[in-house]
């Protein structure tokens, strides 16, 4: 009796150890659309919303549901668009609806464009980066909804960073931008679904107004899983965020990364994923890099000319920065050491010279002009170091009640 039931207990964790992730669009499939039944249905969404199969939300949505509208975020429903270009209103190809851009005159839907909808819909795949515009889109169409007594649904999708890191300070109220909208941790620890319940219950829409919230819970998914784990299909969530993998590069150096593109690779084939500049001295920073010892990353010298972006066809020296453990590496952190060891080695600062009109994006990125103007009397990561990293420990402990998933 004992052998029988120690055999169903392994049985039962291995059938679970191996259960497949079911993202929000598929439960909501297994439902029959329960909830989207006799509703006009409005969809915000892009091409990373698809099943384990690659089939598009829109397209689930459109043969099983009354869907009546699209909504397209920064590079638009079907990903036909570049970052920062602006998108005109027009008809999706495909299906016909009528597509409303949300990433040109209007970045929250219009009173008009919601004229005949019951729901708003929303399912893309998200990074886990505050300055990644999609958790921007998503606030604005819950404000929007609430204006409009309009529900909302999230179909939740995971965290390719996972669900237990959290890094960064929050956004100060006069830095609030499209590409820090919410005062959270720049790395937010959320899932889609659990960050709109955060807004929502702590009073962060516009007025402090709620919405009617839905969130459309995966099956399976754990918070201790990066994206590889899921075995789910990944789309580019944005052209230079190709892999899942990205996102955590990202992170890595998507800040320093507004002071200029190439230098972390923008314009080459290594997004996010270099420190370059063309006069950097690869060995010498890599050696000065590798010798802070930094958990879980490692930097190799590297060569290459742009193709394309600022620098184009120039050649720059300076490493390759390869994560060799993705969860012990801290992940912000790194940016702010290339600085420090860059301004060790040139005794001057010529990083924070190159463009200072690009000061204000390095900023809001940030969430404040703190962090910039503490770092730069020293170039010490020590100097920001609480600023940085105790604002998140905070966060990720007054946060768990909004977790959806263990």
């Amino acid at each position: 009796m004992k052998q029988k039931l120690l055999l169903l207990v392994i049985t039962i964790f291995a059938l679970t150890a191996n259960a497949q992730v079911k993202t929000g669009i598929e439960v909501l499939r297994d439902n029959n659309f329960d909830i989207l039944k006799d509703k006009r249905v409005g969809l915000i969404t892009n091409p990373t919303a698809i099943d384990r199969n690659y089939e598009s939300t829109i397209d689930i949505l459109a043969k099983n549901v009354n869907l009546v509208a699209l909504y397209g975020p920064e590079h638009g429903v079907r990903g036909n668009f570049s970052a920062g270009d602006k998108v005109d209103d027009y008809n999706d190809p495909k299906t016909g609806v009528k597509v409303f851009s949300l990433y040109g005159k209007n970045r929250k839907p219009s009173r008009k464009s919601l004229t005949g909808v019951d729901v708003l819909v929303y399912d893309i795949q998200d990074i886990g980066v505050r300055s990644y515009t999609y958790i921007s889109t998503l606030g604005l169409v819950m404000e929007a909804a609430a204006e409009n007594n309009i529900s909302v649904v999230v179909l939740d999708r995971p965290n390719p960073l996972g669900g237990e890191r959290v890094e960064g300070p929050l956004v100060e109220d006069e830095y609030i931008s499209f590409v820090s909208q919410f005062p959270i941790p720049y790395v937010y620890g959320f899932t889609p679904g659990e960050f709109a319940h955060y807004i929502n219950e702590e009073g962060l829409l516009a007025n402090k107004i709620k919405c009617d919230l839905t969130v459309v819970e995966m099956k399976n998914w754990k918070r201790s899983m990066l994206f590889g784990d899921t075995k789910l299909p990944w789309v580019a969530t944005s052209p230079h965020i190709p892999n899942w993998e990205t996102s955590f590069y990202y992170a890595v150096s998507g800040i320093i990364g507004e002071l200029q593109a190439s230098l972390v690779g923008i314009g080459y084939t290594m997004p996010f994923e270099t420190f370059m500049l063309p006069w950097l001295d690869s060995d010498k920073i890599a050696d000065a890099l590798n010798a802070e010892k930094m958990e879980g990353v490692h930097f190799r010298p590297i060569h290459y000319k742009p193709y394309y972006s600022n620098n184009k066809g120039k050649e720059l020296s300076g490493v390759q920065i390869h994560i060799t453990d993705f969860e012990k590496v801290n992940l912000t952190k790194i940016q702010f050491k290339f600085a420090e060891v860059l301004y060790g080695l040139c005794k001057m600062h010529p990083l924070f010279d190159i463009d200072k009109a690009r000061y204000n994006m390095f900023d809001k990125v940030c969430g404040s002009d703190t962090i910039r103007k503490t770092f730069t009397k020293n170039y010490k990561y020590k100097d920001i170091e609480q600023l940085w990293e105790e604002p998140a420990k905070k966060f990720k402990a007054d946060s768990k009640k909004y977790y959806l998933y263990k």
